[in-house]
C-alpha cells in the first residue's frame, strides 16, 4: 500500500514583517514630509517678518497652479489615448507568436501601466510647467507699450509678454500630442490594431481614426509654431543684425507663412483620412511639406542672398539696419544721447584750468581699489572686523558743500576668531559690525594717508554728529545666522565694540529691532535647528522668548528674495540715510525679446578689473531698464523697494503680479534721493552697445569704420577699465554734477587697437536732494565725439608714457627701494581745460606682511606732456606753466618723508621733455642711477661681492637724496639728462 503525503500548505506571510515594513515606510514618509514642511514654514516665517508674504504666496500659488495644469494637460490625454487604443482593439485579431509573448509579459502589468504611465508623464509635465509659471503670469498681466514694431506693426508688448507664452504653450502641446501619438502606436501594435507583415501594413478603423487625428493635431501645432516663428525672427540674430534683414523680410517670413499654411492643409488631409481611410494623400502631403521646408527655408533665402542682396547690400539692407539701430537704442535707453563734436586742446598753458576750478576741486586721488589695506590698518581695531575691497564711493553734503567720499562699513569677520569660534561666540556674542568709515576722495594727509571724515570706535566725525545708528547686523560679510534679542532688563551678551566706559575693555548691547523670525518657542527653534543643522539652537539656555534669528543677511540676497523678478546690480553700496545705514541696490528688469534689438551678454558686458564676470539666470539680453531702487537697513534688515522707472512695461506687468511689493519713487525721502545714483552695471551695458550703436545712420552702421570699444585697464590689460564717479562738469554743463564717466578707443581685430581717444561718455548720476522729486538731468547721457583731426592719447598710451619716461622711472625706482612696492592708482580721464586731462595717483606700500599703501606722487598728463609731483596741486601747476588755475583738495598739504619731489613738467612730445633736479641733487640722482645699473649688472653676472658694494653705494646715494630733500634742495626747472635706470633684480 502506497502512502502519498499531502502537499505542503503555503507558508502564511509574515504579518509582523509586513507591519514593520509599512511602519518604517510611513515613518520615512513622515520624516521627509516634516523636512519639506520645515523648509516651507521657515520661508514663511522669513517673508512674514520682512512683510513680503505676498511674494511668497504668489510664487507658491503660481507654481502649484501650473503644476496641476501641466499634470492634467499631459496625464489626461495620455490616459485617454491608452484607454481608447485598448478598448477599441480587435477582439479576435490573429497575432503572431512574438506579439503573444509580448502580451503575456504586459498583461499582468496592464492596469498598473494604464494608470502609471499617465502619472509618470504627468509629473514630468507638471514640473516643467511649474518652471514656466512666470511666463504665464506675465502673459496674463502683460501691458501695452504704445510702441509698434516696424515689420508687423504689433505692439512690443506682444514680444515681451505674449510671444514667450505662446511659444512655451505650443511646445508643451506638441510634446503632449507627440507622446499620445507614440503611445497610441505602441498599444495598437501590442493588441493587434496595427499589424505589420508580408510587406503590408494593416490598421484597424479605430486605430486609423485615432492615429490620423493625432497626426493631424500635431501638424496643426507645427503650423501654428511656424506662424509664430515669423514673429520670432524679430528677436533672433541674422547675419549682421538682430531682426530680419532684406532676406528675412522678403524670403524667410513669406516662406514661413507658406509653410504654416501648407502644414494646416496637410493636417486637414490627415483628418479626412481618419474617415475615408486613404493614407496616400496625407503621406504625400507630408513629404511635399518636408521638401518645401528645404526649398523655402534654405534654398530661396540662399538664392536671394547670393544673387540679389550681396551685389546691392547697402541699398537693400539700409532700412533694416536703421530698424536695428532704432530698436537697439530704444531697448538699452541710449536713444537720447546728447552728442557734441569735441576738438580737444592738447597744448597746456598757464591758467588753463581756471574755468574748471570747481571740477578739479573734487578730483579723487584716493583710489578705492588700493587704499583698502590702509583703511584696514588704521580703522580695523580688531582682527574680527573687516572692510570690503574695493571700497565704495558716495557723496555727502558737509558744511553746505558736496564732498565726494570713499566709504566702507566695519563688518564682522568671524573667521578671525580662531580658537574662540565656539557656537555661542559666533552666534550670540559676535553678531554685528560697527560703524562706517568715510574718507575724502580728494584729500590726503602729509603722510599720504586718507583724510577721514568719519572714523573710530565709537565713531567721531560728521555722521556721528548726526547721531546715526552705527551697528551693522546686515551686510555683505555678516555671519550666516545670529540669534539676538532678550527680555527687558536682561544683561546684554552681544559684543558692541571693544572699548568700555571707565577704562573697560568692551561694551555690550542687545538688539532691540525687528530683524528676523522669532525663535522664542520650541517649535520654531526646532524648525531652525533643522534648517541650520544645529542642535544648539534647540538646547541653548541663551535662546529665550524674545530671541530672533537673523539670516539671509546679505543685502542682495534679501532684495532678490523680496523681488525675485529683478536682476540686481553687482555693486551695492552703503550710505547713511535719515540716521540709518542703508544699503542701496539697483534692480533691473531685463528681457531677450525686444524686437530689432541686438543682444549682449550681461556678464561679459559688466566684467572689468573691479568686478569679475558674475553668473545670471538670463545672461543674453536685449532690453534693460533700471526699474527699481532698493534699500536694506543695516540694523534691522528691512527692505524697501521703489518703482524708479514707472514707465517700464516689464515693471508694470510685475507690479500686476506682485501688487503690494513696490512703493512709488515719490515716497523716497530727500536724504535718500541725495544718495541714489546712476547704476554702474547699466552704464557698462550701455557703453558696450554704444561702441557700435553710437552712429545714427544706416550707412555708417553698414561700413562700421568707426567702431569703438572700452579701453583695457592699464593696470590689468586683460579686463576693461571700470567707469568712475566724480563730481565734474562736461563742456556743455554750467555746473559740476555727480556723474559717471568712461572713455572709448577705436575697436580692432586681433589686439591691434590704436590707443587714442575717440569718444568720452558721461551720465548725470545726481538725482537731486528733494523728497519725491527726481532731478530733470538725472540719467542724461552726454557724449564727446573726439575730432579725428586731433590725436588725444588713450589710457593705455598715457600709461605707457608714464612708465617709459626716464625721469619718472628714476623716481619710481627710488620710491621702491628696499622693501617698498609702487602701486599705480586709477587712471582718471577728465574733460577740463578744453581738452582731456589724465590723473593717476601713485602709492607706495611695503612688500612685507603689513601693507599700508600711502599716496606718494601724482602723475598727470595733458596732450603729450606729463608731470610727476608730490601733490595733485603741484603736478597741475607744473604741467600748466607754473599756475594751472585749478583748485584741488591737497593744495595746503606739505608732504613729509616723501623722498625726492622733482619737477617733471612736460615740454611736448610723447613722454618727452620732462625736467629733473640740477646741482647737488642732480648729482646724487645720477649717482643713484649709476649704482642701480651697476648693482643689476653685478647680480646678473653672479658677482655677489660687487653686488654688495653697489648696493651700499645705492643706499648712500638715496640717503643723500633724502637729506637734500629735507634741506629744501629738491630740484629746479633746469633740464638735466637722466640715465635710464635698470630695475633691481
Amino acid at each position: 500500500m502506497t502512502t502519498t503525503s499531502a502537499p505542503n500548505q503555503a507558508t502564511p506571510p509574515n504579518r509582523s514583517r509586513r507591519i514593520v515594513s509599512i511602519t518604517l515606510a510611513v515613518i520615512a514618509a513622515l520624516v521627509v514630509a516634516f523636512f519639506v514642511f520645515a523648509n516651507l514654514y521657515s520661508d514663511w516665517l522669513w517673508f512674514a517678518q520682512l512683510g513680503f508674504t505676498g511674494v511668497l504666496t504668489t510664487q507658491w500659488i503660481g507654481r502649484s497652479v501650473m503644476f496641476v495644469v501641466g499634470f492634467l494637460a499631459m496625464a489626461v490625454p495620455v490616459w485617454g489615448v491608452i484607454q481608447l487604443a485598448y478598448r477599441l482593439r480587435p477582439v479576435y485579431a490573429r497575432l503572431n507568436s512574438q506579439l503573444d509573448r509580448y502580451q503575456e509579459v504586459v498583461e499582468p502589468l496592464r492596469r498598473l501601466a494604464m494608470w502609471g504611465i499617465p502619472i509618470f508623464f504627468g509629473f514630468f509635465a507638471g514640473f516643467a510647467s511649474s518652471a514656466q509659471w512666470e511666463t504665464t503670469w506675465l502673459w496674463v498681466n502683460g501691458v501695452a507699450t504704445s510702441v509698434t514694431d516696424p515689420q508687423f506693426g504689433l505692439d512690443t508688448g506682444f514680444y515681451l509678454f505674449a510671444m514667450p507664452f505662446y511659444g512655451a504653450a505650443l511646445g508643451f502641446a506638441s510634446a503632449v500630442v507627440l507622446v499620445c501619438l507614440l503611445l497610441t502606436g505602441v498599444v495598437s501594435y501590442l493588441y493587434g490594431s496595427v499589424r505589420v507583415g508580408q510587406r503590408e501594413l494593416r490598421i484597424s478603423k479605430a486605430a486609423r481614426i485615432q492615429l490620423a487625428i493625432l497626426a493631424g493635431l500635431y501638424l496643426l501645432l507645427q503650423g501654428a509654431s511656424l506662424w509664430l516663428d515669423r514673429f520670432r525672427t524679430l528677436v533672433e540674430p541674422s547675419e549682421r543684425i538682430t531682426g530680419p534683414g532684406y532676406v528675412g523680410a522678403n524670403a524667410v517670413i513669406p516662406g514661413q507663412t507658406i509653410l504654416a499654411i501648407a502644414a494646416v492643409i496637410v493636417a486637414l488631409a490627415f483628418f479626412v483620412t481618419a474617415f475615408l481611410g486613404r493614407w496616400r494623400y496625407p503621406l504625400i502631403g507630408t513629404a511635399l511639406l518636408v521638401v518645401s521646408a528645404v526649398v523655402v527655408g534654405a534654398a530661396i533665402p540662399w538664392a536671394v542672398t547670393t544673387f540679389q542682396v550681396r551685389p546691392n547690400e547697402l541699398t537693400l539692407e539700409s532700412q533694416y539696419y536703421q530698424r536695428n539701430l532704432d530698436g537697439t537704442k530704444a531697448a538699452y535707453g541710449i536713444d537720447n544721447v546728447e552728442k557734441e563734436n569735441f576738438q580737444a586742446t592738447t597744448e597746456a598753458e598757464a591758467g588753463q584750468l581756471r574755468n574748471d576750478a570747481e571740477s578739479t576741486a573734487q578730483l579723487r586721488i584716493m583710489d578705492p581699489a588700493i587704499i583698502g589695506p590702509t583703511v584696514r590698518q588704521l580703522e580695523q581695531y580688531r582682527a574680527y572686523y573687516q572692510f570690503t575691497n574695493p571700497l565704495d564711493v558716495d557723496r555727502y553734503t558737509i558744511n553746505g558743500q558736496t564732498q565726494d567720499t570713499v566709504v566702507s562699513l566695519r563688518e564682522l569677520n568671524i573667521g578671525q576668531l580662531g580658537d574662540a569660534a565656539s557656537w555661542q561666540n559666533t552666534t550670540l556674542v559676535y553678531t554685528h559690525g560697527y560703524g562706517m568709515v568715510a574718507a575724502a576722495g580728494n584729500e590726503r594727509t602729509a603722510d599720504g594717508d586718507p583724510v577721514f571724515l568719519e572714523q573710530a570706535i565709537p565713531g567721531t566725525g560728521f555722521l556721528t554728529d548726526l547721531q546715526y545708528q552705527p551697528r551693522v547686523y546686515f551686510g555683505e560679510q555678516s555671519p550666516t545666522y545670529s540669534i539676538v534679542g532678550a527680555p527687558e532688563g536682561t544683561d546684554p551678551i552681544e559684543l558692541d565694540y571693544p572699548l568700555g566706559a571707565d577704562g573697560g575693555t568692551e561694551t555690550r548691547t542687545t538688539f532691540d529691532g525687528d530683524g528676523g523670525p522669532s525663535v522664542g518657542n520650541v517649535f520654531n527653534r526646532l524648525i531652525y535647528a533643522l534648517k541650520f543643522q544645529s542642535e544648539q539652537i534647540l538646547f541653548s539656555d541663551s535662546v529665550n522668548e524674545s530671541s530672533q534669528i537673523l539670516y539671509d543677511r546679505d543685502p542682495k540676497t534679501r532684495v532678490q528674495k523680496a523681488a525675485p523678478y529683478l536682476t540686481l546690480d553687482s555693486d551695492p553700496y552703503p550710505t547713511v540715510v535719515d540716521g540709518r545705514i542703508k544699503w542701496v541696490i539697483d534692480g533691473y528688469t531685463t528681457s531677450a525679446n525686444y524686437p530689432y534689438s541686438t543682444g549682449v551678454s550681461l556678464s561679459r558686458a559688466i566684467a572689468d578689473s573691479n568686478n569679475p564676470a558674475p553668473t545670471y539666470a538670463l545672461d543674453d539680453i536685449n532690453y534693460i531698464r533700471n526699474s527699481v531702487k532698493a534699500t536694506v537697513d543695516a540694523y534691522d534688515g528691512s527692505v524697501d523697494l521703489y518703482a524708479w522707472d514707472d514707465e517700464d512695461p516689464l515693471l508694470k506687468a510685475w507690479q500686476n503680479i506682485y501688487p503690494t511689493s513696490l512703493q512709488p519713487w515719490s515716497a523716497m525721502s530727500a536724504d535718500l534721493m541725495s544718495h541714489v545714483r546712476y547704476p554702474t552695471d547699466l552704464m557698462k551695458v550701455q557703453r558696450s552697445m554704444l561702441g557700435v550703436y553710437h552712429v545714427d545712420d544706416a550707412v555708417s552702421f553698414y561700413r562700421q569704420d568707426n567702431r569703438w570699444t572700452t579701453p583695457n585697464d592699464p593696470q590689468d590689460p586683460a579686463t576693461f577699465q571700470p567707469p568712475y564717479y566724480l563730481t565734474m562738469k562736461m563742456p556743455s554743463q554750467d555746473d559740476p554734477s555727480y556723474s559717471m564717466f568712461t572713455s572709448f578707443i577705436p575697436a580692432s581685430q586681433g589686439g591691434q587697437a590704436r590707443n587714442v581717444l575717440t569718444g568720452y561718455l558721461a551720465v548725470d548720476s545726481n538725482a537731486g536732494d528733494q523728497a519725491g522729486t527726481k532731478r530733470d538731468d538725472y540719467g542724461r547721457l552726454r557724449m564727446l565725439v573726439i575730432d579725428a583731426a586731433t590725436t588725444v592719447p588713450g589710457p593705455g598710451q598715457v600709461q605707457n608714457t608714464f612708465d617709459s619716461d626716464t625721469a619718472v622711472s628714476s623716481q619710481i625706482n627710488i620710491l621702491q627701494q628696499g622693501q617698498s612696492e609702487v602701486l599705480n592708482g586709477n587712471l582718471l580721464t577728465l574733460p577740463v581745460g578744453g581738452g582731456l586731462l589724465y590723473v593717476q595717483p601713485v602709492f607706495v606700500q611695503s612688500s612685507g606682511d603689513t601693507q599700508l599703501p600711502q599716496l606718494r606722487r601724482v602723475l598727470v598728463a595733458f596732450g603729450n606732456e606729463i608731470a610727476f609731483e608730490n601733490t595733485l596741486s603741484e603736478a597741475l601747476d607744473t604741467l600748466f606753466g607754473g599756475d594751472s588755475g585749478a583748485n584741488t583738495g591737497d593744495e595746503t598739504v606739505t608732504p613729509v618723508d616723501q623722498g625726492q619731489g622733482g619737477d617733471t613738467g612736460g615740454t611736448g612730445g610723447t613722454g618727452g621733455g620732462t625736467t629733473v633736479p640740477a646741482g647737488d641733487y642732480a648729482a646724487a640722482l645720477q649717482e643713484a642711477g649709476d649704482a642701480l645699473t651697476a648693482r643689476q649688472a653685478a647680480l646678473t653676472s653672479g658677482d655677489l661681492t660687487a653686488f654688495a658694494a653697489q648696493d651700499a653705494r645705492l643706499t648712500a646715494a638715496v640717503q643723500r637724496l633724502l637729506a637734500l630733500e629735507a634741506d629744501g634742495q629738491g630740484g629746479s626747472s633746469t633740464p638735466t639728462p637722466t640715465p635710464e635706470a635698470t630695475p633691481a633684480g
